[in-house]
């Protein structure tokens, strides 16, 4: 069946509305206006408005109402804007919703799911392209996800409402328009705990995720021209990290490159590569390299942004050089 990011996301929402009346939808534009993005377009028609909530443009206040929602049984979405937005609220996600499972010796469970948008290459300037998924992996207590395939976008919500924790779910903006066929299969198998090995591989490993899958997948494709075969793990789940499958990877292939949107300094792809060298040091047959950003807020001008972030020749370039250490 071929679809878009986009529409799998609203299926998802859908699906999840239809066979459970504990969940419900809230956040800016979600209702009458069908979602910034056009991912709830239809539901307040559908559900009606105690299940397709609009809200007021203030994200301490309606992440702290998901939260109590949560608490009292419900299975609340909670839809924030944009990624640079969920720093409004970050109080409420960190201080209380990672952290009442263990404030109170086990009795009470968050069983929130907490969806944004993130990324840049929109030209929509500073205040709403960062990558700070980064941040939230950083913090015990969650669930942190980057659907980047169709299938994930179908797929991973039911698997987040299931679980009694908050899990936040990260959608790159360039991934809506996206459009694939959709395996249903690869939709009833869906985790919230594994990577993915998107195309085999034996000379060098890429590890990403997120808005930079298809930039990897593209580049390991011009790699194959060059005669260098590039594996390509998604890592999918950014926190619990799935550290297995990305080492078993580099123990076979003795190269790995990881390309993240986020900065360098203090990134996830810092992680990854702490990671494999606490673990696989002795497999590597060269240094970890890294692809991220550059070090500034990202620009709105167009030329401007696409230096700043990765791009496949970026990604090419550093496969290459790193193929060819000895």
């Amino acid at each position: 069946m071929r679809t878009s990011y986009r529409e799998a996301m609203r299926e998802a929402l859908r699906e999840a509305l239809r066979n459970d009346p504990r969940v419900f939808l809230m956040g800016e534009d979600v209702g009458r206006y069908g979602g910034t993005y056009a991912i709830s377009k239809g539901l307040l028609d559908e559900f009606g408005p105690d299940r397709v909530r609009d809200t007021p443009l203030s994200e301490l206040g309606f992440v702290g109402i998901g939260i109590g929602a949560a608490l009292g049984g419900m299975r609340p979405i909670v839809e924030v804007m944009t990624v640079n937005f969920s720093l409004l609220p970050l109080d409420q996600i960190v201080n209380t919703a990672a952290t009442l499972r263990h404030m109170s010796g086990g009795q009470f469970s968050v069983p929130i799911v907490i969806r944004m948008a993130t990324g840049a290459g929109r030209q929509v300037a500073a205040q709403h392209s960062h990558s700070l998924e980064g941040w939230f992996a950083h913090i015990p207590g969650i669930t942190v996800l980057a659907p980047a395939t169709i299938a994930d976008a179908r797929g991973m919500l039911a698997p987040a409402l299931a679980d009694p924790d908050p899990v936040i779910i990260f959608e790159h903006a360039q991934l809506y328009n996206m459009e694939g066929e959709l395996d249903l299969s690869a939709v009833a198998g869906c985790d919230i705990r594994s990577a993915a090995v998107q195309r085999a591989g034996n000379d060098l490993t890429i590890v990403t995720y997120g808005g930079s899958l298809p930039k990897a997948l593209q580049a390991a494709g011009q790699l194959a021209l060059q005669g260098i075969d590039a594996e390509v793990i998604d890592l999918r789940v950014l926190r619990p990290l799935d550290m297995e499958t990305v080492l078993a990877s580099v123990r076979r292939t003795h190269r790995v490159l990881v390309v993240d949107e986020g900065w360098k300094t203090g990134s996830l792809a810092a992680e990854v590569v702490a990671g494999i060298v606490e673990q696989a040091f002795y497999e590597l047959d060269a240094a970890p390299a890294r692809v991220c950003s550059a070090e500034v807020p990202i620009p709105y001008a167009r030329h401007m942004e696409e230096a700043a972030l990765p791009q496949v020749a970026d990604i090419v370039a550093a496969a290459s050089q790193l193929k060819a250490q000895t």
